[in-house]
């Protein structure tokens, strides 16, 4: 959220004005719902809508896609490939389809599996995220990535994360800005 918010420029989005900043790559070592900030501010209910968004075959409202029926059918060909090639960069699976309509082209357009160091490394590419709610996509590829290390045998690695086009909506800023807020300290 800093990086938009110090960074970032105004710009227009179909849902109301927006914070763009540059495109940003950076990796959590370990993610975790146990995090004190998403604890404190995230919403447990949005979570769970999102956990099934990544887990359902099927659309849950009032979602335009499904990232469950997008990931899931090309899990089993990452595995294999890895399977076959262990060291192997090339275990890419793809979240959009060619001549979609331009409104459910999704957020996250790829994931990316390699074996490095006997664990699991995924990288998450996203066309465009808002960074205020990025939580519900984290946490829930969190699984995805346990889920594809379990098939292979493995722990989980980092997981690295490409966005293009990082964005704070001008409706949630004080929000954002209370979570930004440093705790205050008790001497």
């Amino acid at each position: 959220m800093r990086h938009v918010w110090t960074a970032g420029a105004l710009a227009d989005d179909d849902r109301g004005p927006v914070i763009e900043a540059p495109s940003v790559l950076f990796e959590i070592a370990v993610t975790s719902g146990n995090d004190p900030i998403i604890e404190r501010y995230g919403d447990t209910d949005r979570l769970a809508l999102y956990r099934r968004k990544f887990s359902q075959d099927t659309i849950v409202p009032p979602f335009k896609y499904s990232y469950g029926a997008r990931i899931k059918g090309q899990l089993q060909w990452a595995a294999d490939l890895l399977r076959a090639k262990p060291y192997s960069k090339s275990a890419w699976i793809s979240l959009t389809t060619p001549g979609e309509p331009y409104d459910s082209v999704p957020c996250l357009i790829g994931l990316a599996f390699r074996i490095r160091e006997d664990a699991l490394v995924m990288t998450a590419t996203f066309r465009s995220q808002n960074a205020f709610t990025s939580y519900l996509n984290y946490l829930p590829l969190a699984d995805v990535q346990a889920g594809m290390a379990g098939r292979l045998g493995l722990g989980t690695g980092p997981m690295r994360v490409f966005v293009d086009v990082p964005h704070l909506y001008l409706a949630d800023s004080t929000q954002v800005l209370r979570v930004m807020r440093p705790a205050p300290h008790h001497l």
